[in-house]
């Protein structure tokens, strides 16, 4: 699914951030990514959803090699992926019911085969009184579950979460684990960026962990 070999990235002419990083991960599995606040964390993640280069070394995904890949294939290869970021990136004309579909329109598919899956995903994360509403008025909170709605539903090959508890309860963040898992459970591939360590101690699964610009598989 994922291969990295001596991958290192660094912003303009500053201090590496990733440096010499090798891991192979195969499909279906679970990976926590952890490490300190700015140890590279986010920038991994980047790098797989393709809106980072790295400076050297290659990176595969889904057996293709993203180096030097055109932008058609790119687009391809996104659309196999699912992803939470830390700004959430609602599109503010959308109402929340929309966002969390937009994914399932654009691969074609009719509104009337997704209409009852999107409103019970809705509801499953604490969203049903909000689904008619505008990011505008969402809080922080509702926003990342209406985020992580939107990533899950059209069942990706890969998600990639970036802190996808960072603002929601202990509660809230236990029923998305459990979300993550059971989509873990039907085939995806699964990375979550936590620097959550209770949510990582509350599911046995191996951790990717960076740390002075490297990575170590564990578990």
């Amino acid at each position: 699914m994922i291969k990295f070999e001596n991958v290192s990235l660094r912003y303009d002419k500053g201090e590496d951030v990733l440096r010499d990083v090798n891991f192979h991960l195969p499909a279906g599995s679970f990976h926590f990514l952890t490490g300190a606040s700015g140890a590279g964390k986010t920038t991994l993640l980047r790098l797989l959803f393709m809106s980072l280069q790295s400076s050297r070394g290659k990176i595969q995904l889904f057996g293709k090699s993203l180096n030097g890949l055109p932008y058609s294939y790119r687009a391809d290869i996104r659309r196999r992926i699912g992803i939470v970021f830390q700004d959430f990136r609602l599109l503010e004309h959308m109402t929340t019911w929309e966002n969390v579909a937009l994914p399932l329109r654009v691969q074609g598919q009719r509104e009337s085969d997704y209409k009852n899956d999107v409103t019970e995903l809705l509801k499953w994360v604490g969203l049903g009184k909000r689904m008619h509403a505008y990011p505008s008025v969402l809080s922080g909170g509702e926003k990342q579950r209406a985020a992580i709605a939107r990533a899950v539903i059209g069942k990706p090959e890969l998600l990639l979460a970036d802190e996808p508890t960072g603002n929601v309860d202990p509660k809230m963040a236990r029923r998305l684990l459990r979300l993550f898992i059971q989509l873990n459970h039907l085939g995806t591939s699964v990375i979550i960026a936590t620097h959550d360590h209770d949510l990582v101690q509350q599911y046995n699964a191996p951790r990717l962990v960076l740390h002075d610009h490297h990575i170590q598989v564990r578990g």
